[in-house]
């Protein structure tokens, strides 16, 4: 428990727009400011009121490197309101609420809006060093000459291949695997089927589509609002969702990191999307200057470091200490958040909650934590059917966390991801 009252007094999201083999409509930036122009139009704070604005991104463009000044000075936090971005994979957008709290808890913010985003389809495409070479010499080329030389000694192959910047951003460099293929790992290490990775992500796609015919994640349901693009065109809904999908189609999808022995197909992984999502932060000095109605507050959080090829248990060992310290088993809170990174990695996270040998030698328990009651897990569907746009993820599951324990009633949650690197993050929350 924080040794202050950490509030949420509002957040909201962009559709999550899935990547379609080419760069997106929108930048990051792009996402972020509509998305925060929306949430900041209807407080009773004006922008400028803002102590700071922390956003969490994995992958800036070059012209927005420091993304998070950039979307403070475009949605009208004016000069003197500090804008910064972090940066810790998976998890930006929760370890930007998360530096939020410890400078609430600090005294040196009251008011903070916090938050991540990414735009995955524009990751770059890279040329390799030879090709860099090259284009060096070229450059240093004086004469008519040298520049013909320098053009015989082009270097095609290297021309016609590029790096493909978001599979070597998607590959830890220590152990040299793809996300998938620590995923593939866990599936081997539990024995997960790919008929359970396959039902897990049915289910995930069924209920973004129960959310989205509710109004829970249609945009003017508090949660997500639209994004208009310079044609006037409109995104309302996340659009990776299949309302199609079913066992029998993901079983005609291929495995993608291991074709020849391999589960994980990208029918049972997260997509590559673009979104953005915020919230808004406040202590208790805040909450009463401006009239405040908060609607949750953010009890504890606990980030946690384990081996980077098995980084999908990355919640197990991040959540498993707040239940310790409050006292809780896994049935002790409302409801649960665990970003779908992939089916095979939550599932992993639930085996290894139950193995008893796993919970004494990594954990530190004396048995099993449990079974979670998986009607109380991500019962909106998740990033499997959402997509997860990496700097986003961490605030999205936050945001949606609070928004669902105030509709369904309930008090308690822990939203929670895995982190690539080998590291996990979670967060308690209350809603009020």
């Amino acid at each position: 428990m924080y040794a202050k009252p950490i509030y949420v007094i509002d957040g909201a999201r962009s559709p999550f727009l899935k990547a379609k083999n080419r760069p997106g409509v929108f930048s990051a930036g792009d996402l972020a400011t509509q998305a925060g122009r929306i949430l900041l139009a209807r407080q009773k704070f004006a922008p400028t009121d803002l102590d700071e604005v922390i956003l969490g991104c994995a992958a800036p463009s070059v012209d927005e490197v420091n993304i998070g000044r950039v979307v403070a000075l475009r949605i009208g936090c004016g000069e003197k309101v500090p804008g910064w971005t972090v940066m810790r994979n998976c998890a930006s957008g929760m370890q930007s609420i998360d530096s939020g709290i410890n400078n609430i808890l600090a005294g040196r913010s009251n008011l903070v809006l916090a938050g991540g985003v990414d735009a995955l389809s524009r990751a770059p495409l890279l040329y390799n060093d030879k090709m860099v070479n090259w284009f060096s010499d070229l450059a240093s080329s004086r004469t008519p000459g040298q520049k013909f030389s320098t053009f015989t000694k082009l270097p095609f192959k290297s021309l016609l291949a590029p790096v493909i910047g978001i599979m070597k951003g998607l590959t830890d460099p220590m152990v040299g695997l793809l996300m998938g293929q620590t995923a593939e790992n866990l599936a081997y290490r539990f024995g997960i089927t790919r008929a359970q990775m396959d039902a897990f992500s049915v289910r995930s796609h069924k209920r973004v589509c129960a959310a989205q015919d509710a109004g829970h994640l249609a945009a003017g349901g508090g949660e997500v609002e639209a994004l208009y693009d310079k044609d006037g065109q409109t995104y309302t809904l996340d659009d990776g969702v299949r309302r199609d999908s079913s066992v029998e189609n993901l079983a005609k999808l291929k495995p993608f990191f291991d074709r020849k022995y391999g589960n994980v197909t990208p029918g049972n992984s997260s997509q590559i999307t673009d979104g953005a999502a915020w919230l808004i932060l406040a202590s208790e000095d805040a909450v009463k200057k401006h009239d405040l109605k908060p609607v949750g507050r953010i009890l504890d959080s606990e980030w946690a470091g384990l081996d980077p090829a098995q980084m999908g248990l990355g919640p197990v060992h991040a959540s498993t200490p707040i239940l310790k310290r409050h006292g809780l088993r896994l049935d002790g809170v409302d409801y649960w958040e665990i970003n779908e990174a992939f089916a095979a990695q939550v599932l992993g996270c639930l085996a290894a909650w139950k193995d008893p040998k796993y919970c004494k030698e990594q954990l530190g328990l004396d048995g099993a934590m449990g079974a979670m009651d998986e009607e109380r897990l991500n019962v909106d569907g998740g990033a499997v059917a959402l997509g997860h746009p990496v700097g986003a993820s961490g605030a999205r599951i936050v945001l949606h966390l609070v928004r669902q324990l105030k509709r369904k009633n309930a008090k308690t949650g822990i939203a929670s991801i895995c982190i690539g690197g080998g590291l996990g993050g979670a967060m308690l929350v209350e809603a009020l």
